[in-house]
This record gives C-alpha cells, structure tokens and sequence, in this order.
C-alpha cells in the first residue's frame, strides 16, 4: 500500500469517475484501476462496486475511504508541519463557505496570501451542515459558516461581526431614496432570492413572515452569480448581506441597508478540534484570530 492509493481512492470518490479520477491523478485510466484493484487484494476487500462505470462504494470501501482521508490529511500535515519548523508556511488551504456569508473571504484569503506567497486555496461553496461534515472528514481545514448548531466540543470558532442584509439593485433600473429601506417597502418589488432551505433564505423568510409578510419572489435559485446576473439584467433586486462585497462587481450595483435585518444566527470562523488537524489550519485559524481583532473598518 502507498500513499498514491489513496489518493486514487480519493479522486474517485470526489469525482465519481475513473476517467476523471485518473485525469486529476495524472494517470492512465487503466493504471488507476490496476492500482485500486492491487488495494484490495492487500486489503482483502472489495472497495469498488463495477459495472459499466463506476457505481459506487462497497460499506468497506466506505469505512476504508474515512481511513485514507486520516492517512492523506496525516501525510499533508506532516510535510506543512515540517516546512512551519522551517519557518514556512506552505500546501493548500481548504475553505468551505456558506453562500452569501456575511463576511467576505477574500479579506481572509487576500491577508493569508500577503503573509504567505507561497500558500495556495481551494474555496468550496457548501451549506453549513457540509461544511462541519468536511472539517470532521478533514476534507477542509477552515469553514466559514453559521454557529447556531455548532457542537463546541469537536469544533472550535471565531465568531465574526453580525451578519446584516441589504437590497442590493442595479442603478439602471431601479432607484431608492430612503436607507435604510424598511420590510414593508420590498414585498412588492420584484425579488431574487435563494432557494428555501438554505441559512439566509431562512432569515430572509423570518423578517418577512415576522412581520406579517408574504412576498412572491420573481427568481429563486441556489446559485450566488445567478442572482448577481438578474439583477444586473434589471429583472429583480435581490436581498443580500451587507459587507460582502457584492456590490463592488460592477460600477451599477448598490447594496442599500434593511432596518432591522439580520441573519438569525451569526456567522464564524471554523477549526475542527479534534487530530490530527494540520499546521496550516492551526497556523491560519491562529492568523486570522489576530487579523480579526482589528476594527472591521480596518483593512487586513
């Protein structure tokens, strides 16, 4: 067995294909099925269920998987821990984010890139409960995601500034004299909005119905660059959280402050607790606490 295994495994799993899973391996389709199969005769296990194509994973393939992520974040680790004893900081930091979080990334990403030129960055758009799977499964080591169902004992958080909400609109179609704008004055607008289910539209949803609103949006979808291009299109404004840097997209877009709008949990910054857990994400998480502690006015 040898650490490429794994990260076969891996790549299967993410992909749910062998052409892709050896595409991202930078291997021969054949080479990564020779390989996998050499695993399981070790093992003894059948890992792979076959056909046609790929059909997914034996109940010890599932169990062999949670292994090989431990091992792979385990052989990661290992090599950042040696580069902080060098005083480096290097490898990929993983960030899962919720949609529409109320603190924009990029200050985070942007301050951990001055620091560190030779850090890279995966950015996954999740929901929150994804986002605390992927840091237990240690397939992400930092999450930007709500706290209300945050279990204190395996995670530790940073908490960020309350999350509040804005209409954000295109100047070319539509103009607002009064901020900020109250509930009443948006239920008959047309709105964009993310589909149910998700932390903000839930929010979205308490303001109105607490206030004896039932508004009939015009678009709903789960995708963020959707709802930026309909509402540059003049098709709908949309409800959007303040200080996320939305409406630094284009010249026409204006983000106007809601009264009393905020999101009903507050949103932070999220370590697993439990090992192993990488120097990168110990190091970052650590960086980001004292960036943080800065006025939100302040820049990073």
């Amino acid at each position: 067995m040898d650490i490429k295994q794994l990260k076969f495994l891996i790549a299967l799993e993410e992909t749910r294909h062998f052409g892709q899973a050896a595409a991202r391996c930078h291997v021969t389709q054949p080479t990564l099925s020779m390989r996998l199969r050499s695993l399981e005769e070790e093992l003894g296990l059948e890992l792979v269920i076959r056909g046609q194509r790929f059909e997914g994973f034996t109940d010890a393939g599932q169990r062999v998987l949670a292994w090989a992520r431990t091992l792979l974040a385990a052989h990661d680790g290992l090599y950042a821990e040696a580069a902080a004893c060098r005083g480096q900081l290097v490898g990929t930091l993983r960030l899962g984010v919720v949609p529409l979080a109320g603190f924009d990334p990029m200050r985070l990403v942007n301050a951990f890139a001055r620091q560190h030129p030779s850090l890279r960055f995966q950015l996954f758009s999740l929901s929150s409960e994804q986002v605390l799977e992927g840091l237990a499964r240690n397939q992400l080591d930092l999450g930007l995601s709500y706290l209300d169902r945050l279990d204190r004992e395996h995670f530790e958080s940073l908490e960020l500034a309350q999350t509040r909400m804005g209409l954000l609109h295109d100047r070319r179609h539509f103009t607002f004299d009064d901020a900020p704008l109250a509930w009443e004055s948006l239920v008959d607008l047309p709105l964009g909005l993310l589909s149910g289910g998700m932390h903000f539209r839930q929010s979205i949803d308490h303001g109105f119905r607490s206030r004896g609103l039932s508004p009939q949006p015009r678009l709903e979808t789960d995708a963020v660059h959707q709802l930026l291009q309909a509402v540059s299109a003049g098709l709908c404004c949309a409800i959007m959280p303040l200080d996320s840097g939305l409406d630094d997209f284009t010249e026409h877009l204006a983000l106007t402050p809601i009264a009393d709008a905020r999101t009903l949990a507050p949103l932070g910054l999220i370590l697993r607790r439990g090992a192993p857990r990488s120097a990168l994400a110990d190091a970052c998480f650590g960086e980001a606490k004292a960036l943080l502690d800065r006025p939100l006015t302040q820049p990073l």
